[in-house]
């Protein structure tokens, strides 16, 4: 319990420091809740007066008298209607702009998040939090705003004027009042774990539509339709039976509360009814006019329903509260280590790159890379080659720095590259994966990428040399053709052409070609190889390949296996040595 109560305490002092920087706006909020509550329930006093003229009049009803009260009680009302008005665009305002500010700061700390974290999290997760958490916290907060504050005011307000009326009637009010409070604390404690749970699920079931979404193909092909069927509906099960356990907990509030306020409502009828007749026979300075009565019994009313609004305003909160450690969890993640503020800015790289007794590893205590070095000259061409899992792509995640090596160090022309700035040692690497991507827009968006102010004659330049102009050209709308997420309706070797004319228009001093050509076919292939033997001229290319026949113009090929580097030499002195090179070569024409 200890723990909950601590968690919710952080939580709720993450928010406080987002609504902290609309403080102004919010104590106009609560001012404009203050006059609400206060000209509500200055409304029963004058219909109390207005009844009084009725009863107490000696047969004869003062209409000046309860012309004034109209007109006064019609004042009140306007007062309050446009106060309310007000209040409900101020925190709307507050809420929707704090949840602009936690969207903000989500989205630029998944900027500074190492790739190490988003390899452990699934990408629907990740989405249910930033969208649906948020959505469901603003839901909660404007509730919060909204309701609860007024409530507040609107229990304090009515029981001073109910104390003011009848003190001794006011205290069968407090006495039966706090039944509430318990009621309301039991139950929202039973149903926090619940909404918790209901938000995981949530998410769980978010990132398996994402997965089922982009992977629909696969799905397909190998026929996992009744699968994936069977693991969304055992998942949708878990969501349906955590949410109905926490819809019933918390439904049980209103009417629990309804029952406490009935018997306040009760109390105030009998107690007073009795000072009423008391007053009509003696004129007891205690007794109440029937007047007074009547306000009393709507000052119960009022005392009471804020009750039951805090009640299910407070399962609100919960749920918001939830959702909001998620988000919070989220932005508070261990970010990648920044940039040192001395950190170099390389420029006018010539392609000088040392790998210096490199050990690396992903998990704790399973090596992967050791002792690994490595001298690469401006303008060479080196090739990365082994079987799967050996460490070739690991070591291009090395030299881009998206994970920091365990022990020794590489360099970029002399400068250990943790003391290089990011965006400078990437800036000067030209990247083309396996993995293709490509964002919502036009073609030319997609191409100018990395150059954002490239003319259209650089732009079809570097389509021509990829050999990609043939094919954009053949499109509905050329350049600006639209395409969706991920290239859309193109074919898996035409995105490949995009993110290869992405790198041509840039042209940076150094390159990483991974399976750069493993979707294009062989013909196409040749064209790009010659494509990429001009580009390469003069500038550092590693590159990753399985197919062999690809890379036999490298300077140096390095053959890894198990982490280390077993063999290195060129194309032809490792066929002559007969050793693991020449083995996986020559397995490609085996039959």
């Amino acid at each position: 319990m200890e723990n909950k109560n601590s968690f919710v305490k952080h939580t709720i002092g993450k928010i406080f420091k987002y609504i902290s920087h609309h403080i102004p706006l919010l104590i106009l909020s609560l001012l404009l809740a203050a006059t609400i509550v206060v000209s509500t329930l200055y409304i029963p006093v004058l219909i109390g007066k207005a009844v009084d003229l009725f009863i107490y009049g000696a047969g004869t009803v003062d209409f000046d008298a309860l012309f004034k009260i109209m007109i006064r009680m019609g004042i009140v009302i306007l007062i309050t209607a446009v106060s309310q008005w007000v209040m409900n665009t101020i925190n709307n305002h507050i809420t929707y702009h704090i949840v602009e500010d936690i969207r903000n700061d989500a989205m630029n700390h998944l900027h500074k998040l190492p790739l190490s974290y988003l390899d452990r999290q699934s990408n629907g997760d990740i989405v249910s939090r930033i969208v649906a958490d948020v959505d469901t916290f603003a839901d909660g907060l404007l509730m919060g705003f909204t309701k609860f504050f007024t409530g507040i005011l609107t229990i304090l307000g009515t029981l001073g004027f109910m104390i003011k009326t009848s003190p001794i009637v006011s205290i069968v009010v407090i006495v039966i009042t706090p039944l509430s409070f318990f009621v309301a604390k039991f139950i929202a404690t039973h149903t926090h774990d619940y909404f918790q749970s209901q938000s995981k699920i949530r998410a769980e079931q978010t990132a398996l539509i994402d997965e089922m979404i982009g992977n629909q193909k696969v799905v397909k092909i190998f026929a996992r339709e009744e699968a994936v069927k069977e693991q969304f509906n055992e998942i949708n099960k878990r969501l349906h039976d955590s949410s109905l356990k926490a819809v019933f907990y918390s439904s049980l509030v209103n009417p629990s509360t309804r029952f406490v306020n009935s018997l306040v409502y009760a109390g105030v009828a009998v107690v007073g009814g009795f000072f009423v007749i008391k007053g009509f026979g003696d004129g007891n300075v205690a007794a109440l006019t029937v007047g007074e009565l009547s306000c009393f019994l709507t000052y119960a009313n009022q005392y009471t329903k804020p009750f039951n609004e805090i009640s299910s305003v407070i399962t609100e909160l919960q749920n918001a509260i939830v959702c909001a450690s998620r988000i919070f969890a989220f932005i508070e993640a261990e970010p990648q280590i920044p940039d040192a503020e001395d950190a170099t800015v390389i420029e006018n790289v010539s392609g000088n790159v040392s790998l210096e007794n490199v050990e690396f590893r992903y998990v704790e205590d399973k090596p992967l890379i050791r002792d690994f070095s490595l001298d690469v000259k401006p303008g060479q061409r080196v090739a990365i080659v082994g079987p799967t899992g050996c460490g070739k792509t690991t070591v291009i995640n090395l030299l881009m720095r998206f994970y920091d090596v365990r022990d020794g160090a590489i360099k970029v022309e002399g400068n250990d590259i943790r003391n290089v700035t990011r965006d400078s040692l990437r800036g000067s690497y030209g990247m083309v994966l396996q993995d293709t991507w490509l964002k919502a827009g036009t073609i030319r968006e997609n191409i100018c990428m990395g150059k954002p102010d490239a003319t259209d004659e650089e732009i079809i330049a570097a389509a021509k040399a990829a050999h990609s102009h043939s094919f954009i050209k053949r499109l509905p709308n050329g350049y600006d053709t639209v395409i969706g997420e991920d290239g859309g309706m193109l074919s898996q070797g035409q995105k490949q052409l995009l993110c290869i004319t992405r790198v041509m228009l840039c042209l940076p001093p150094m390159l990483i070609l991974d399976e750069a050509t493993s979707s294009i076919d062989t013909r196409t292939e040749i064209r790009i190889q010659k494509a990429f033997a001009k580009m390469m001229q003069g500038r550092t290319s590693f590159i990753v390949a399985h197919r062999l026949s690809t890379i036999k113009e490298a300077d140096v090929i390095l053959v890894m296996k198990d982490g280390n580097i077993i063999e290195q030499g060129n194309h032809e002195s490792l066929l002559a040595k007969g050793g693991f090179y020449a083995n996986l070569y020559n397995s490609q024409f085996a039959v």
